[in-house]
Order: structure tokens, then sequence, then C-alpha cells
């Protein structure tokens, strides 16, 4: 892997994309100046703004969740709710994910089935260890992004528009996903990598497709999504590991260009609505790695969603603008799951971090091992029905009462 994909000394973590190549020279397509085929321009726009792409832009297609904006100094504003930015975008800008516009007074989605990466993985990397444990994912990311974290992992591809960079990337209808999934030997179709609400209409129209072909649909996310956004993946969405970066809104406006609130809204709303949540912290020494405030997540996350929600603590590596930031200490992630434990919650996983990591599943109710596992795999598996084999108590989760087919 070459200096112009990944920064060099970024090591391997959960969710990181698979390698992709990004051409220094090359520019975004020109624009399309093109008229309203079948509608009129709104009042004051001009024939020639922006419109929709042409046949050779098939990733260009009209975006759902704009509304219009009455700006009387730019006819035709319209804002955004695919997020909780709500981005307010004058004709011809870009949202902050990069990647959604307002082409001519019409929102337009620019990354509709533009790949920048697709790849069968254990499920268990995304990291998912209470849904269908040892099934494979086919995992899919468009470039773009609605958060710009400062410790990025997929930066190269999450902030390539920031970035100036263009990477490598193939149109793939939604069909075609799903017949790459199954002929993968993939359980599930897992968006992931970046945001994937930022590609909002891909991952429906695939999610309709994959649903009807016996797949199921989870989200590696932000949890950024607005309610509007929620109530559309629902009848889809079967599972979501959400990002818990910090439980305050300072880490979340400093270093991700973002709101807590809306994420906290986001995980509950989703556990009400029956998608199955697991929560993953990336503990980064010096910015959210405060003992107290993680015990007061943990038991913020046991009270609020229950104390079987599983709940990833992750070792950081130094990545993207805090390159110089040291890795976190085995001390601090296993003081952090031990409070998380005293706190209440029964599944508390250590990840990225060989010398200490913690992926065995034990019972809720006696302690009992249940799912033994080796490098992102199932090792052995205990579960009777989903029940714990001694005391009976059943596993949380989604997938956990079939051994069979586990690959």
């Amino acid at each position: 892997m070459d200096d112009k994909v990944r920064r060099p000394g970024t090591p391997e973590t959960f969710t990181l994309a698979p390698a992709v190549e990004l051409d220094a020279d090359a520019a975004a397509p020109l624009p399309i100046r093109a008229h309203f085929p079948g509608d009129e321009p709104p009042a004051g726009l001009r024939i020639d703004d922006l419109g929709p792409g042409d046949e050779s832009q098939p990733q260009i297609r009209r975006a759902l969740l704009g509304e219009p904006f009455d700006d009387p100094l730019a006819p035709g504003s319209l804002r955004c709710n695919a997020c909780a930015h709500r981005c307010v975008l004058r004709p011809g800008r870009v949202g902050i994910c990069g990647v959604r516009q307002n082409r001519g007074g019409w929102l337009y989605t620019l990354v509709y089935g533009q790949l920048v990466a697709a790849r069968a993985e254990p499920v268990e990397k995304k990291p998912f260890y209470h849904f269908m444990p040892g099934s494979t994912a086919y995992s899919i990311a468009t470039q773009g992004c609605n958060m710009h974290c400062a410790y990025c992992q997929n930066w190269h591809i999450s902030q390539a528009h920031r970035e100036g960079s263009v990477p490598e990337s193939r149109f793939v209808e939604p069909a075609s996903v799903v017949g790459e999934a199954v002929a993968a030997g993939a359980r599930s179709i897992a968006y992931t990598y970046v945001e994937p609400t930022i590609f909002l209409e891909f991952a429906l129209d695939t999610m309709v497709k994959a649903t009807k072909a016996g797949l199921r649909n989870v989200f590696v996310t932000n949890g950024y999504e607005t309610p509007e956004a929620v109530e559309l993946l629902t009848p889809y969405l079967d599972a979501a590991n959400i990002d818990l970066k910090a439980a305050n809104d300072d880490f979340y406006r400093r270093i991700c260009g973002a709101r807590w609130e809306p994420v906290r809204d986001t995980i509950m709303d989703m556990h009400r609505r029956g998608i199955w949540v697991e929560l993953t912290t990336l503990i980064i020494p010096g910015l959210n790695d405060d003992l107290t405030e993680l015990r007061s997540t943990a038991e913020w996350i046991a009270s609020a969603l229950g104390p079987e929600v599983p709940w990833h603590l992750s070792r950081f590596h130094a990545a993207y603008k805090l390159g110089n930031v040291a890795s976190t200490p085995a001390a601090t992630l296993v003081a952090a799951a031990a409070a998380a434990r005293e706190a209440g919650l029964k599944h508390v996983y250590v990840g990225n971090a060989p010398d200490v990591v913690v992926a065995d599943t034990h019972c809720a109710g006696c302690g009992e091992l249940l799912i033994a596992r080796t490098d992102f795999g199932v090792a052995m598996w205990r579960l009777v029905d989903g029940r714990c084999p001694r005391c009976s108590h059943v596993l949380a989760g989604v997938g956990l009462d079939d051994s069979r087919g586990r690959h």
C-alpha cells in the first residue's frame, strides 16, 4: 500500500476501508449545463443553471429529503434533510457531505452507485458481535461524509472532497451489488467505511433488493441521521453499529464538526424502532478517555437502551490530522471496560488491541462462555437455540438461534 492511498504507519482497524487508488491529477467531471426536461426551473433561476447529469453520469440522480427553502436573495434554495446538519443549499452549492447538491433548485446525489469500496468480510469486523455471528457481510461505500473527524481512519475516501482527491471508483447498480453479495456467500450487506446516510438513495434501492433476495442490511454509521431518514430506513434496516464518539457536545463540535444531541436521539430512535443496535467508541488519549465520563456513558447506555446492548471499545492509532497522538494505552482500555461493566453493561468488548482484546461473549445471566472468537471469526459456539446452555438465558441479538451457515 503506497503513500498516495494511506499515510504510512496507519494500522488495520475495525472499520478500515480496503485500499483505493487516488489519482492526484484527476478532476471532478465538468458541470453539466442542462435544461430541465419536463419541468421549468424555479422562479428566479436561469435556464443554464446546473441541471441533472446526462447519460454519461449515471451517478447523478434526484435525491430524497430535499425541501424548498425561502431565501429572497437566492431563489431556488433548498434544505437537505438527510442528516442533522440540515444544510441550506443555494443553487449549485454542495452540502457538508460533499456529495449532495442543489442543481437548479432540486436536490441531487452525486454518488449514486459510484462505489469506492466493495468487499466481503466477517460481520465481526464492522464490528457486530450479536448480529448473525460468524457470517459474511458484503461491505460497500461511496466517497463523502457528513462529519470531518480529525482522526478519521478512512479519510482518503470520506474526506476526498476536502482533500482535493478523487478516489478510484466504479458505477454499480443496486441489483449488481446484491448479485455480488450473493456470489460472495454474504448473508448481509453492510453500508460502511463512510457515513452511509450521504448515499441514502443508493442504499435504500440496494436494501430493498437485498431484502427480496433474503439478505440482511446493516449500517455502520455515525448516527447523524434525521428522524426523517431513520423513518425511510426502518423497513429495511436490520442492524446498526453506531459510532458513539463521546457523550459530550464539546468533543463532537471540536473534533468532528457535529453535535452530540442528534447522535443520542438517533441511537434511541433506532433502538425504539426495533433495529438491532451495537455501539462503538474509539478511545483517544487526552480527548475522550476520561474514566469518569466513560463510566457515565456506560450508565446512560444501560439506562436508555438496556444493559445487554453491546459496547465496543476500540484502540486509537495515529491517523489523519491526529498523526502525533499516541495510541491508546492498554491500561486505559482495561479500565474503561471494567468501568462499563461496573456501570451495569453485560457485553463490553475491547478491539483493535491484540494485547488486551476482549471478544468472547458471555451469558448476561450467569457468565457462562457462549461464543468464543479468534481473528474476527467464531471459534466456539455453545448457544442452544439462542440460549445459554447453563441457565437458559436468551442472548440478546439477531440470528443467534441459528448456528448453521456460520462462515
